[in-house]
């Protein structure tokens, strides 16, 4: 067996969370490992965002996120802020611009954003191993024994940014919550989040839409969110449903104003005394509303053209109710609901309460953002909360 490397922290994940934690605490004078299973660091950088990575959202505040203590993300949130990070990338260089409710882009690529990144750790000291594989950690006297398919490390701390288990094909195992398992912290149980869903049965017919868009206002539970929903080959996509997916529990309906709020009553015009009451007139009013192809498939849940048919199909609109028969699991889903139970870290640095120097920060602790840039404000905040108290 090789000798040892030592450093004062090695983190397992070179992603957005392990990366941007290896930055500050390098930068910091502390040595810092950086240990990435798979053979390129940042895989799901790139591919967020549409390829321009939606790095954090300038209104980023507790209720944005989703966890068993609401309360947790505080303190990480107070340390690091969204405007801290923006002066961060804006050091680097890295343009970028807000796209809509505070959503921050890359102007050009996330590769810019993960170049910088590696520039940073370069810059500060920390040290990158790629295809770190069947990765073993022990506890010691002095702190953590690491073994791994690409060398043996010691530290004083280990950083589980491993992430969840969503998009498998980007490398995502359970690693993180085994680990925590084995230390002995409680899981959250996980499922996927921000995930499309899936429509079948009697709704199966909603799938011939595949490519339809539609503004709406999808309400899941208490929760209400006002985005484009989209129809798949599936079911239902879309930002708004999306949204909706990380607040349904299973058997939930999933209510969707098709008229996107529109407050106006939309068939006022066909309900006049010698108005005209039939199929075309309806078309054409709802055709000013969403999508010819959308309008053309609900007319034919209209019924009647009486003035209560016309009140009641106009409600109906309002609070079209889906009923969803699952989602299309960790392969589609952005990010992954539940994990490392809060209850067993500190909220002021992310390590273990029963076990020094055992941290976990990212998408593996049961903290779950919003879609709209909320997840890697999250990886921001609470990497550098645990990088400042290493």
């Amino acid at each position: 067996m090789s000798n040892p490397r030592t450093y004062d922290a090695v983190a397992l994940g070179g992603g957005a969370a392990g990366l941007m934690f290896a930055a500050t605490a390098a930068a910091r004078g502390k040595r810092v490992c950086v240990l990435e299973h798979n053979s390129t660091p940042g895989k799901k950088i790139l591919i967020s965002g549409g390829g321009r990575a939606n790095f954090t959202n300038i209104h980023a505040k507790a209720e944005n996120f989703i966890s068993q203590n609401p309360h947790f993300v505080k303190s990480a949130l107070a340390q690091y802020s969204p405007r801290d990070f923006v002066e961060f990338v804006e050091r680097g260089g890295v343009a970028w611009h807000e796209k809509k409710l505070g959503q921050l882009f890359c102007n050009k690529s996330a590769r810019d954003l993960l170049n910088f990144l590696l520039s940073e750790c370069e810059r500060a000291g920390a040290e990158l191993v790629m295809n770190a594989q069947d990765i073993q950690v022990e506890k010691t006297a002095n702190g953590f024994k690491v073994e791994s398919s690409a060398g043996n490390f010691e530290s004083g701390a280990v950083v589980v940014a491993t992430g969840g288990l969503s998009i498998p094909k980007l490398g995502a195992t359970g690693f993180g919550y085994d680990l925590a398992r084995q230390f002995g912290l409680r899981i959250v149980e996980t499922r996927p989040a921000l995930v499309p869903l899936v429509l079948s049965g009697e709704e199966s017919h909603w799938t011939k839409l595949a490519g339809v868009s539609a503004d709406v206002v999808a309400r899941a539970g208490k929760k209400t969110f006002t985005e484009k929903m989209l129809f798949t080959h599936r079911g239902l996509s879309g930002p708004a449903i999306l949204q909706a997916s990380s607040y349904l529990e299973p058997n939930d309906v999933l209510e969707i104003d098709l008229l996107a709020g529109n407050k106006k009553q939309i068939f006022a015009e066909m309900m006049r005394v010698g108005a005209m009451r039939d199929e075309r007139t309806m078309r054409a009013l709802l055709y000013g509303q969403m999508s010819q192809r959308l309008a053309d498939a609900l007319i034919k849940h209209a019924g009647r053209f009486t003035n209560t048919a016309l009140e009641e199909f106009e409600a109906r609109l309002r609070h079209w109710k889906f009923y969803p028969t699952g989602t299309e699991g960790y392969e589609k889903a952005e990010v992954t609901e539940g994990g490392v139970d809060t209850r067993d870290l500190e909220s002021s640095n992310l390590q273990a309460r029963a076990v020094s120097g055992l941290i976990f920060i990212g998408e593996v602790v049961d903290v779950t953002g919003q879609l709209g840039g909320f997840n890697f404000q999250w990886a921001w905040s609470s990497a550098v909360a645990a990088a400042r108290a290493l």
